[in-house]
């Protein structure tokens, strides 16, 4: 039986007058494709690292100084499709989330946010996404309504839609980080590399506004994420800066590291260990941060 709220919602045919927007209507909905290399580094070097590639880029307009938070809510089902995927290496996988840019102070229904489909085929990742009020993001996913969308944006909804249905989908994993973010000029303009920072998260109270929520570190507080991401090829002077500095790749990924950090599955041999990343030798007659001691760490 067909879910009265999937029901006949097609509208018109693709190419119908109907089918076109008004001109000044920006569209909510957005893709893009592009090749992904990952680095663990400790935080001290990821800022020398960007300080260095300053010379050669500029800073993403939308980072700030100290750059700004990236919360995820993480949908799979209840056997974690989505996560043994990535465990198995499939060519083609997928993840849904929807993501949240910037502090969590003041989250409402009516604050925008990203319902975003993740997915690698072969060594490309896809993202494609649509903007919307977290209310009406949570009516999608959670609630597993239809919304209110543009003939455009019909085709993406519809996906979310059957995902959440037809895998179960439910909120599984919350993972929150601060990014800095640095993009190409000239030649290299489809180039942006990100520094993630304090990566934590949750496996309860799924909501980006509850008040005082119990966040964890799921990776070691003193360790980066680096990522570069290119259209293409990955520029000449980037892989010689790699090289120089004896970066390594790594498979992490956030998602994964949160699901095996909360003893949600096995940890894998992608998994990152606090032993395989020892923290800086603190000198005598210093504490580390406040935030950093502990194992539970607060929202921001």
């Amino acid at each position: 039986m067909s879910r009265p709220d999937m029901a006949p919602s097609r509208g018109p045919a693709p190419g119908s007058p109907e089918d076109a927007e008004p001109p000044h209507v920006a569209s909510r909905l957005h893709a893009f494709n592009r090749f992904e290399l990952k680095y663990l580094v400790p935080a001290e070097q990821a800022a020398e690292i960007r300080d260095e590639l300053s010379e050669r880029m500029d800073r993403d307009l939308n980072s700030p100084a100290g750059g700004y938070g990236v919360w995820s809510l993480y949908y799979d089902s209840p056997q974690l499709r989505f996560y043994w995927e990535k465990i198995e290496g499939l060519k083609f996988r997928r993840k849904l989330r929807i993501r949240h840019y910037g502090d969590l102070d003041g989250v409402s229904d009516e604050s925008p946010v990203c319902v975003e489909i993740k997915q690698r085929v072969n060594r490309v990742t896809q993202k494609r996404r649509i903007t919307l009020p977290y209310g009406t993001a949570r009516q999608l996913c959670d609630a597993r309504e239809m919304v209110e969308h543009s003939p455009k944006e019909r085709g993406f909804v519809h996906e979310v839609l059957d995902l959440v249905v037809r895998l179960n989908l439910r909120p599984t994993a919350i993972t929150g980080y601060q990014r800095e973010a640095l993009v190409g000029r000239g030649s290299d303009t489809g180039l942006r590399v990100t520094f993630d920072r304090r990566i934590r998260g949750r496996d309860r109270d799924f909501d980006f506004s509850v008040a005082t929520p119990q966040n964890r570190f799921t990776l070691p507080p003193h360790m980066a994420v680096m990522e570069i991401k290119v259209n293409e090829r990955t520029p000449y002077w980037i892989t010689d800066l790699a090289a120089r500095r004896n970066l390594n790749l790594v498979r992490v990924s956030k998602y994964v590291q949160s699901i095996e950090a909360f003893g949600l599955a096995p940890r894998s041999v992608f998994h990152v260990h606090e032993a395989d990343c020892p923290p800086p030798p603190t000198p005598l007659g210093t504490r580390p941060p406040a935030h950093e001691a502990p194992v539970k760490a607060g929202a921001q």
